[in-house]
């Protein structure tokens, strides 16, 4: 598509402007700075991709405790490997822009939450989340029963249908009761 030209075509700076939350400044420099992570050799593919292992260099992912996760979240590799192209760069920016809605905001951190990719948000998900959070250092892990007790409070506040998980709806109805949610989850280059 071009993407890598030094410059993007005004058309599809246009294009990616009215399909992202990005202002035409911003998609600029996130292409500017997708550019500077190809190699020489993948910047004349026609869809080149960035590992995911540069991605995570980025210093506005580097100390993010979900960093793998939000790659493989807006990777569309089929090789599952994290990978991105400019266009998946392009929708990860865009959902953590100060500009994305409420509803696309929580929708990309369940997802991100959601480790085993199955749409609900069970214990086994809510444990990983913890430990994501506190660090998985024997310093900063919680007991098992801390973790057991943890992850029953946040079930009985946010399953509503009282399923034993958290499905999308439950979870965006406790988000909406966040003020600085949105507010927070936002990455700017």
């Amino acid at each position: 598509m071009g993407t890598t030209a030094s410059q993007l075509r005004k058309d599809l700076l246009s294009e990616y402007q009215e399909l992202t939350f990005l202002t035409k400044q911003e998609i600029i420099l996130a292409h500017k700075r997708f550019s500077e992570l190809l190699s020489k050799e993948d910047r004349n593919l026609p869809t080149p991709r960035v590992p995911m292992e540069k991605v995570l260099s980025l210093p506005e992912l580097k100390s993010n405790p979900f960093r793998k996760r939000i790659c493989h979240v807006f990777s569309t590799s089929d090789m599952k490997d994290g990978s991105l192209t400019f266009e998946d760069f392009l929708d990860l920016l865009s959902a953590f822009s100060d500009s994305a809605t409420l509803e696309i905001k929580s929708h990309y951190a369940f997802r991100i939450f959601d480790f085993d990719d199955d749409g609900t948000l069970d214990g086994g998900d809510l444990e990983k989340l913890v430990n994501c959070l506190t660090g998985e250092t024997d310093d900063t892990r919680l007991t098992t029963e801390e973790m057991r007790q943890l992850i029953s409070n946040i079930l009985e506040e946010s399953d509503i249908d009282k399923d034993g998980t958290v499905n999308l709806s439950e979870f965006q109805h406790v988000i909406s009761r966040s003020p600085d949610f949105v507010s927070s989850f936002k990455i700017v280059l």
